[in-house]
């Protein structure tokens, strides 16, 4: 089975924020690259935040694709990149062991 990258994800931050330093964790744990967007020093990055958050700059935002999600846990982001990039979600392979999301939720769950 040939091995797919897990696609890019938009990362919007702020310092300090403790959610943001969570999701972080979580999906640098699970090894997925993240294109980071500090919302204090990027006026486009903090308009795309408002634009998707009734208006405020919460964070984290995340978008992946055409979704954008505010503030996810790390299981919704996961469900956002089976739907935007199902390449990357791949199935068993002949030696029945899990296909690249199988793989990702093991590494978020500590499995």
């Amino acid at each position: 089975m040939t091995e797919v990258a897990p696609p890019e994800i938009e990362f919007y931050w702020r310092p300090g924020c403790p959610f943001c330093m969570r999701l972080e964790r979580a999906l640098n744990r699970a090894e997925l690259p993240l294109d980071k967007r500090n919302i204090w020093e990027d006026d486009e990055a903090a308009a795309f935040v408002r634009s998707v958050a009734d208006g405020n700059e919460t964070v984290p935002t995340v978008r992946i694709g055409s979704t954008s999600m505010v503030n996810p846990s790390p299981r919704e982001v996961v469900a956002a990149l089976a739907v935007e990039h199902p390449e990357f979600a791949g199935s068993l392979s002949e030696d029945d062991q899990p296909g690249g999301l199988g793989r990702l939720l093991q590494r978020l769950l500590g499995a």
